[in-house]
């Protein structure tokens, strides 16, 4: 009898660990891991980058220092294995695996990222790292960068978070000093406010600003987080069984 107790409890744990609501992100963060296509959005991304800047050099008349704006996470660091040891913690993120993360500054890079930078380095074209990290992470992601050789990872162009997630006063902050030519990121908050503020339409709002899209504004592939996933849930204080739920319901059939 206890054999079978301990086989019916042991299978009942699977069952439960199997249907975990952090396994939800299993397969974003394996297509981000293994797939070409995440690589081949990456390059055409870059690529676009790269044909966008020098015609935004050609067209430039701006007395003001040339620069572009890069979020950091899933835009020039690689954060998939983060998420892949928190899903195999049966979370979704906990900020403390968050802190201990970045400490280690193990994140690898975006591919096609760092031969823009680059690029842009050699047009002497400055490059402001904007991140919503928070100032704990500021040497270790500096470290993370410098790694790489990132252009311009330094005090002066490193600009992390300080008590909010609201980036358009820093881009003015650096605008007040410097051309920006092009931003590049993951989440259309990375570009501008008119993006998942005010409950404006964000449908709406890219519609009607899809011309800036490959030429201002340069899209990186991120599908395991981001701003897009916030309007899904309703209701304050839910657990993540509570938003898995509120996933499934979301879904569109037939």
């Amino acid at each position: 009898m206890k054999k079978y107790i301990f086989i019916l409890l042991s299978l009942t744990s699977f069952l439960v660990k199997a249907q975990s609501p952090a396994r939800d992100y299993t397969n974003a963060v394996l297509w981000q891991q293994t797939s070409g296509e995440y690589r081949a959005l990456c390059f055409q991304a870059y690529n676009f980058a790269r044909l966008s800047l020098k015609e935004a050099l050609w067209a430039d008349t701006s007395k003001k220092l040339n620069c572009v704006i890069v979020d950091i996470d899933e835009t020039v660091l690689d954060n998939s294995a983060f998420q892949g040891h928190e899903i195999k913690k049966d979370l979704s993120y906990n900020p403390a695996d968050w802190t201990e993360w970045t400490n280690l500054s193990q994140a690898d890079t975006v591919p096609g990222a760092l031969a823009f930078l680059k690029f842009a380095a050699s047009k002497n074209i400055e490059t402001f790292y904007v991140s919503n990290r928070d100032e704990k992470d500021y040497a270790a992601t500096l470290k993370n960068l410098q790694k790489f050789g990132f252009p311009y990872a330094d005090d002066a162009h490193l600009v992390v978070s300080k008590g909010t997630s609201n980036k358009e006063p820093r881009r003015q902050k650096i605008a007040e000093t410097h051309h920006i030519l092009l931003l590049c990121g993951d989440n259309l908050s990375d570009f501008s406010n008119i993006f998942y503020r005010d409950e404006k339409n964000t449908f709406e709002q890219v519609n009607g600003n899809q011309a800036l899209f490959g030429t201002k504004f340069i899209v990186l592939p991120n599908p395991m987080y981001g701003d897009w996933e916030k309007p899904l849930y309703k209701g304050e204080k839910l657990s993540e069984k509570d938003k898995a739920k509120q996933r499934l319901e979301r879904l569109k059939s037939y």
